[in-house]
């Protein structure tokens, strides 16, 4: 009731549904369906990914109309408009300079001679000759059909004259015309009066000039020109050749296979009844298939409400991460997204469902996920399964057993160890040994994969306290010394710190026998009895020799302060916030189970009457164990406990001593709630047979050596 009462807390919208777990387990399979189905349904068109230099592997045809970017067209548009575009000349500045520093000489001179007009100011004069100046160094000459391209385009024509120097050599000599316009720009400055200019003018019109291209004038006016023709788009029908096999990629190809996607996509009818229907058909079957194997194979994973959720949470958070990284390499215009080919994601949710659950579920999990994510990524599908699948599987290789978190990093290396060979293979398949796009590949590779590591040792602590589910890597934090309770343990009550070893080792080879969590049953054993620090003198291993303090209790006072080592293990292992794991074992080693010592010692002061006894005084308050390896950890808990009162210890004691103890618990009902066949009871029976007799074997009894005294 209790543990129906906290998924309700867990799922608190889905309160009104009624209790038990497969009302849950239906309503979180409908929502990752539909999850499912949005991620195979929202998916970019797939059109075939060719690398720019490669020679195409086979021919390609249009699938839709579609208009493209032509920028071969473009550039011949640009280049006839470049065409109209004639040359532009500058007088020579150095010309320009000489020609005033001339000038300047004759005003003075005429100054001397007292030649120099009377009512010109000498400083205005100067400062008419600046601006003259810097207008003939401003002024350009071209022809007539420049010009009007220049207006055509908005440009300035403010200082732009229609001149074109004769084949003859220079000097030249510029028209009246010239010369006013000029007069006219340098007007405009309003610097100095129009006889001042006319003065100025007079001087220069005079001089011969030498003209320069001006090329820095024609490269801006030629890109302006350029920038200024429209983008040609060209119009493909669908059934056309976009490539031929063998022929080498162009940018023109590539801009027809991005043009025909963009298209695809816009034709795609998400909205309506029937796609979406095909998407959830499709999820629906993988759903269905998926929920067959675990029901088949792996029916603990299908008990736990919580392992399932975990699992579908992983494969989402799978999905989500392959979204992200599609619209990383799709929305991003910079040239080094676009050589993400191959995303190797998937060693992501197979490490963390190998760590979490088992390395079975992790090979399903991955080939489920890698028909999955080819489906819904616009991927190159052969080479990304490849890569992918062969990931996940070194992945279910290596990651079997991993007992700390930095082990997560060495497995990611063999990983991308193992990857690497397949891109060299791919890149001799195109005739290369190296290129461009296989460094981009194996950069990429290795940032997916340490991504993928980063993200799983990031999670481990999240997933765990989320969904209350242990790793391997937290229970070996559980078994170090320095723990406050491992300590205590130790210095406080060491006889039960000794057995709590012993049956450490005793479950963990049992567990191991069936294929359960060993390592969970050594871990949990060191806290099983925990609640004996609070009366450690009431237990035998803790007693010290010929003393027995229950002598002096009655049998129904002796049996509640044991029993109560339950109740108080539960209250320390809360207070020390130890897992929900470890809180059910300590509630579950005894069960139901009678103390059966002081049971009998009770029956026999009552006259061997049974119905004279309160047996509900002397069992335990349970619950009886509801795992495998709660029920592991009960049995070898009584055997070993037992074990050490047979005053014979051989393989005929032991073996009738686990058979009676095995066989009472069986009868008495203990291991009802738990998941173990007698297939696996008789496993049990027998590791734990062969491992006490190797813990108790019978040492070789050495003779006394005899002192022998010096010869005489």
């Amino acid at each position: 009731m209790a543990h129906i009462e906290e998924k309700k807390r867990f799922f608190p919208f889905l309160s009104f549904l009624p209790r038990g777990d497969t009302k849950y387990k239906l309503v979180i399979g409908g929502f990752f369906t539909l999850l499912l189905a949005a991620f195979l349904h929202f998916r970019e068109a797939k059109v075939d990914n060719l690398d720019l230099g490669d020679l195409a592997p086979r021919f390609l045809i249009s699938q839709v109309d579609f208009t493209f970017p032509d920028s071969a067209s473009t550039l011949l548009l640009q280049q006839e408009a470049v065409r109209e575009i004639g040359p532009v000349y500058r007088i020579n500045p150095s010309a320009i300079v000489d020609t005033r520093f001339a000038f300047e000489r004759f005003i003075i001179q005429a100054r001397q001679k007292g030649q120099f007009p009377e009512e010109f100011n000498f400083e205005e004069l100067y400062k008419a000759t600046d601006a003259f100046e810097d207008v003939l160094m401003e002024t350009r000459f071209t022809d007539i059909r420049t010009l009007q391209k220049i207006r055509e385009l908005g440009l300035s024509t403010t200082y732009i004259e229609v001149y074109v120097p004769s084949a003859l050599k220079p000097p030249y000599t510029f028209p009246d015309s010239i010369w006013q316009k000029i007069y006219e720009n340098t007007s405009r400055l309003e610097i100095a009066s129009s006889g001042m200019l006319l003065y100025v003018i007079a001087f220069f019109q005079e001089k011969s000039w030498d003209l320069l291209e001006d090329r820095s004038q024609m490269s801006e006016l030629r890109q302006i020109v350029q920038n200024s023709v429209p983008e040609k788009f060209t119009r493909v029908r669908a059934g056309t050749k976009i490539i031929d096999q063998g022929e080498t990629v162009t940018s023109r190809h590539l801009a027809m296979l991005q043009a025909m996607k963009k298209q695809l996509n816009e034709d795609r009818m998400l909205w309506e009844p029937l796609p979406i229907f095909s998407s959830l058909i499709l999820a629906l079957i993988f759903v269905v298939l998926s929920t067959l194997y675990l029901h088949l194979y792996k029916k603990d994973v299908m008990a736990s409400l919580q392992k399932l959720m975990l699992l579908l949470f992983i494969i989402s958070s799978m999905l989500l991460f392959a979204k992200v990284t599609e619209w990383i390499i799709l929305g991003n215009t910079l040239e080094y997204f676009n050589l993400m080919r191959y995303p190797v994601i998937l060693p992501f949710a197979t490490m963390l469902i190998a760590i979490f659950l088992s390395a079975d579920v992790a090979l399903f999990a991955s080939s489920f996920l890698s028909i999955i994510l080819s489906m819904g990524l616009v991927v190159e599908h052969t080479r990304f399964l490849v890569l992918n699948i062969v990931a996940a599987l070194v992945v279910v290789v290596t990651a079997r057993s991993l007992r700390k978190r930095k082990e997560v990093f060495f497995v990611s290396a063999k990983v991308y160890f193992s990857v690497v060979p397949i891109l060299f293979a791919f890149a001799f398949m195109n005739n290369r040994i190296w290129s461009s796009s296989l460094s981009a590949d194996l950069g990429f590779t290795c940032l997916f994969i340490a991504a993928s590591a980063i993200l799983v040792v990031g999670l481990l602590p999240v997933l765990e306290s989320l969904f209350k589910v242990m790793t391997d890597m937290s229970l070996m934090e559980y078994m170090d010394p320095n723990n406050e309770l491992i300590r205590r343990l130790a210095m406080e009550i060491p006889g039960t710190y000794q057995h709590c070893l012993v049956l450490g080792n005793l479950a963990e080879a049992m567990a191991q026998s069936i294929g359960a969590d060993g390592l969970f049953c050594r871990v949990a054993t060191l806290y099983h009895d925990i609640g004996k620090l609070n009366n450690p003198q009431f237990f035998t291993e803790n007693q010290p020799m010929g003393v027995n303090i229950h002598q002096l209790l009655t049998p129904k006072e002796s049996a509640e302060v044991i029993i109560a080592h339950v109740k108080d293990g539960e209250a320390i292992a809360r207070k020390y916030r130890l897992p929900p794991s470890f809180i059910d074992v300590i509630k579950e080693h005894h069960g139901t189970t009678l103390a059966y010592f002081f049971y009998c010692k009770e029956l026999e002061l009552k006259g061997g009457h049974p119905e004279e006894v309160e047996e509900r005084c002397f069992r335990y308050p349970g619950p009886k164990p509801h795992t495998k390896e709660s029920a592991i950890i009960m049995i070898a808990d009584t055997v070993e406990a037992a074990s050490r009162s047979l005053e014979e210890f051989s393989e005929e004691s032991i073996t009738e001593l686990v058979d009676r103890l095995v066989k009472r618990r069986v009868d008495d009902g203990q291991l009802d709630a738990c998941l173990l066949t007698f297939e696996e009871l008789g496993k049990i029976k027998r590791v734990l047979i062969e491992t006490l007799l190797i813990t108790h074997h019978v040492r070789i009894k050495y003779p006394e050596k005899k002192l022998v005294g010096p010869p005489s």
